[in-house]
Parts: structure tokens; sequence; C-alpha cells
């Protein structure tokens, strides 16, 4: 029997708040362990919990940018389990009246990923396992979480990355979070069930908890999906349980039988009052909130005519989208503005945290300018690129690195000469051409960019060459 793959994802974005939901301790990441603690965030008793307004209002931004009805009556709860992070033995969180309800991230395809519900909460501490000892941070504890659950609508672990990876996108934009995966400020729980091909019916559900890598899920959903279908098709049944993903061998593991909502015993939380929300400040959020990735996506495709491959290159990181928006609003041509980002810029970013970071030596004011020299024909490509390549390095203007001789370019008598010069230097590339062999003619324009310094349009020194050898293949 041939079997679908059914997911829907739990996902946590810490916020970029500077304080902690309920308390005043710093939120920055990577601090000695236990030392943005206090009464409240480490649940003594007496200590009382008093809301952050910015959590709320981040909180109505994500919920916005992803299509939401915005709760303005809400409140929160208390979610009982208990276990050594969470000091209290509760967390605050949402239960019955969440914030934000009934969203959806769209994928490119245009498929819509629907969302339940997008709810406010603390996160726990972190369990730090050394040398056969448990150490507990409680740093982390505090720190303000939304959780975002979707529908069950995902059908495969590639629409589970292109998810993922929206939703991180659409975070950043908005400015609500780093969603830096690698230090737990996103992570996703993976609900997957199995049903058979053209059943309507959801099977039984298994959750892989706290994945942190975009690759790693793919993995955990691929390993899951498989061993799901050989429990089903040997006559078995799938127990609901809560997993692990092992990241060396490639496996899921159980750590323990599921619990469902009744396990948690939630009840409103009596510490905290109930949130109203005026409809005009949600106005406010919503006029604030900047063009999403997948709407500047389909601009930089269906206005700017850029290729969908060199698109997505682009979109992917909000600090380079700024600077390219800068360049076109400047009269840069976006597809040369592109080509020079994606080709000599992006070479000098090997890692993902420096693109997102695009931290780098010329202004978008120079990046417009040596574009408009090329757009208006004044430069070639090739010179675009060798000066760029030089202003990453040192800095300065491009007045620094191109002349008025340089923009007055090589009039067509000069790059004529030239040809004649390098099929005179070259013979045996002259008469490989000739013969047939037609990438010989690369031999040619490697002679005129060293003449000329990388100055002469290689097209039109092409038209000569084919034109002085007689040869019009």
């Amino acid at each position: 029997m041939n079997y679908e793959l059914v997911s829907g994802f739990e996902t946590h974005v810490e916020l970029a708040t500077a304080t902690k939901i309920f308390c005043g301790c710093s939120t920055k990441f990577g601090a000695s362990p236990n030392t943005h603690c206090c009464p409240v965030c480490t649940g003594q008793p007496g200590a009382l919990p008093v809301l952050n307004k910015k959590v709320v209002e981040f909180a109505i931004r994500a919920g916005l940018a992803t299509h939401c009805k915005i709760n303005t009556t809400t409140h929160l709860d208390r979610k009982n389990y208990c276990y050594p992070d969470l000091p209290k033995a509760y967390q605050i969180s949402q239960f019955d009246k969440p914030l934000c309800e009934h969203g959806y991230v769209e994928l490119e395809s245009g498929k819509k990923i629907r969302l339940t519900r997008i709810h406010i909460e603390e996160d726990a501490g972190k369990l730090v396992h050394e040398r056969g000892y448990t150490f507990i941070d409680y740093n982390r504890g505090g720190v303000p979480l939304i959780e975002i659950v979707s529908e069950p609508d995902i059908s495969s672990p590639e629409e589970a990355r292109e998810y993922v990876e929206k939703l991180q996108l659409i975070m950043r934009y908005i400015g609500v979070s780093d969603c830096k995966m690698q230090e737990g400020s996103m992570r996703c729980d993976v609900n997957i069930s199995l049903r058979p091909e053209g059943s309507k019916e959801l099977g039984t559900r298994t959750e892989i908890k706290n994945m942190n890598s975009v690759s790693f899920i793919e993995k955990a959903m691929a390993y899951e999906a498989g061993r799901q279908a050989e429990i089903l098709s040997s006559g078995g049944k799938i127990e609901q349980a809560t997993l692990r993903f092992d990241e060396n061998t490639g496996e899921t593991y159980v750590m323990r039988t599921k619990e469902d909502a009744q396990d948690y015993r939630y009840f409103p939380e009596p510490d905290l009052l109930t949130v109203k929300i005026p409809q005009q400040k949600v106005e406010e959020i919503a006029s604030a909130l900047p063009e999403l990735p997948l709407e500047k996506f389909r601009r930089y495709t269906d206005v700017l005519g850029i290729s969908v491959q060199n698109a997505r290159l682009l979109y992917r990181y909000k600090a380079v989208c700024d600077f390219f928006d800068r360049c076109v609003l400047l009269g840069a041509g976006a597809k040369n503005t592109s080509n020079l980002i994606l080709g000599t810029i992006y070479s000098t970013l090997s890692t993902e945290e420096e693109k997102e970071a695009f931290d780098i030596r010329v202004s978008a004011e120079d990046m417009a300018e040596l574009v408009r020299y090329v757009d208006g024909g004044k430069i070639n490509i090739t010179l675009a690129q060798m000066t760029l390549s030089k202003m990453l390095k040192v800095g300065g203007k491009v007045s620094d690195y191109i002349s008025e001789a340089d923009l007055a370019g090589i009039s067509e008598g000069e790059l004529e000469e030239l040809c004649r010069e390098a099929v005179a230097a070259n013979p045996k590339a002259a008469e490989d051409y000739k013969s047939g062999k037609l990438k010989a003619i690369g031999g040619l324009f490697g002679y005129i960019k060293r003449a000329t310094q990388g100055k002469a349009d290689i097209k039109k020194a092409e038209e000569i060459i084919i034109r002085l050898l007689g040869n019009d293949k």
C-alpha cells in the first residue's frame, strides 16, 4: 500500500526584546550561566510576573505578517508540568484564547500552509549534559517566545524546508527575531503521520522535538516516514509518542509517550490581568509592516525582470535586499546590480551569517554609481567587476578607481586595431578557431582584456574578430 505523509509544525521563535517576558532580566545570548536571572524568572516564592508590552506588540506584528486574525481581548494560562528546566513547575503560556489565529504562510508555488494559532509564552531554562552530570542554566528561562502552530498541510520534507525558511524570513524581515536556529532562537517540533494514499482521515502522529536545523528536519522527516510506513505495512500500529532525532545515526527514538492537552491541566494565570488591545494599536502596527519576503520575490521577478534563481539568492537575506533596493532607487539597473551582488560581492562572503549581516565596504550610493556606468555603456561589466573587487578589499569611491579616460571608453577604430594585434599575436588560436574550434577565440579575448585592463567591450571585440577571421559559425 502507498502512504502519503501529513505533517504539521509547532515552531518556537524567541522574540528580540531587550528584556524577558515577565521581568527585567536581559535576553542577550551567550552570557555566563545563571547571570541573567532573578526571583521572577527562576520561580521564587512570592515573586510576581509583569507582562512585557513589547512582547505583545511583536507577537501582533508576527500575526499580521502571516495573515492572522488578532484577538484584541486575550489572556495567559498556566501549563502545568514538572521538569528541571522549569523551576515553577508550570509555564505561563496561552491555551483557549491565543493572541493570533487563522493565518497562513504562502509557498512560492502558491500553496498556503494554514496557521492554527500564534500565542505568546515564556521559554524554559537549558539543560547542559557534561561529564556524566546535568547542569541547569536559567538564563533562557523567561525569554519571550511565540509558538506558531500550523495545520497538517505539509506533505513532503521539501515543503517543510520551504515552510520553515519562509517563516524564518518573515520573522527576520519584520524584526521580531533573528531566528538563528544554531543558537536556539528558532526551534521546530515536527508532527508526522501517514495515511493511505487518497484517504482523508489522519493517521496517528508522532512528534519530533526541538529540531534546530533545516537539513536535519528533512532527514528526520524522511526517516520517520519510512519507519512508520514499515510498521503499517507489516500490520502494526503507530504509537503516539514524543521523539528525538539522533543527528549521528540519522534515526528517531522515543523519549516518552505523548501527553494530551488535558495532561497539562491548563487554567487561567491568576497573577496576570486580561490583555485588551485597542484596534487602533493593531492598525498602527499593520501600517508599519515592511514589504514581506514573498511580495519582494514577486516584485523582483515580475516587475524588475530578475531571474527566479537570482531573486531567490537575493531575497533570503534582508540586509542584501535593503542594499539592492537602495541601489535600484538610486537609478541602478536591477539586472546588473543583482549580477554584481551575486557574483562579485557574494564571492567575498563565505558563510550564511556574513550574507545576513552584509557588512561590506561599499555603500549603496557607490554601487549605484558603478552600475549606472555599466547601464549607460560607459564601462563594461568586466571593468565594473574589477573595480568592485578592489573597493570591497580596501574601500574608497568609484572615482578612486575609474578615471575620465576609462569613462571615455575605447573607440571602435582602437578596438579594431587591438583585435588585429590579438590575431597576429596568437596565430595558433586564430587558426584553431578558423578550423572550427570555437572555444579558441577565448585566447584572443584574453589578449584584448590584458591590453585594455578590462576596459574593452568584449561583445564588440567578438564581432570584429569573427569578421577578421572570416568565420561566422
